[in-house]
């Protein structure tokens, strides 16, 4: 009904756009990861542990300046927004999303504690990627398994396959189902 109601700039330009630029977005994010796999292999300086003695404003945390920070935080924030929407499409949550003026406390609840428990991964999680080598000025950085180089060259690996085959997937069934629907194979 969504769809219908769209306006015509929406539905051509809109939708398109906002699907290229998640498209963007995830290729960057892999290509990070995937040059952060070639770090791990061929450097030990690569892996995500706590940086040292490293104060703020007198190191750059990203190659490419300004626009690298910059292209940091997109990314993070992506990887926030996918997180939370991939946790609640999962079959296992999908209760636990809240209805509008129908949500009972233990529910709320339950979205607070999940929240909190996603929002403090994430800096773990951007940092064994090697989207960001910023510590967020707290202890991340200095956990065991993190000095690990089979778990976070596995974690990378895992992320990038995993990544890149649902993008696969996405991309090439939406592309067979507009080549069956052009040729008229789907009456």
């Amino acid at each position: 009904e969504l769809r219908h109601r769209a306006s015509p700039w929406q539905r051509n330009l809109g939708y398109p756009l906002a699907m290229l630029g998640l498209l963007a977005l995830t290729g960057i994010s892999v290509l990070i990861v995937c040059f952060h796999v070639l770090e791990l292999l061929l450097d030990d300086a690569a892996m995500p542990r706590g940086i040292q003695d490293a104060s703020l404003g007198q190191v750059s945390f990203s190659i490419f300046g300004s626009f690298g920070a910059a292209l940091q935080v997109v990314l993070i924030f992506y990887l926030m927004v996918s997180s939370v929407v991939g946790f609640y499409s999962s079959p296992l949550f999908t209760r636990l999303l809240p209805e509008r003026q129908d949500t009972p406390l233990t529910k709320i609840i339950g979205n607070c504690v999940s929240l909190l428990v996603l929002s403090s991964a994430l800096p773990v999680f951007s940092r064994t990627l090697g989207i960001t080598r910023f510590d967020l000025l707290g202890a991340f950085g200095r956990f065991n398994w993190l000095g690990n180089f089979y778990i976070v060259f596995l974690y990378n690996m895992g992320f990038a396959g995993l990544t890149t085959l649902c993008l696969v997937k996405r991309v090439s069934w939406a592309v067979q189902a507009e080549l069956i629907r052009a040729f008229g194979e789907d009456r």
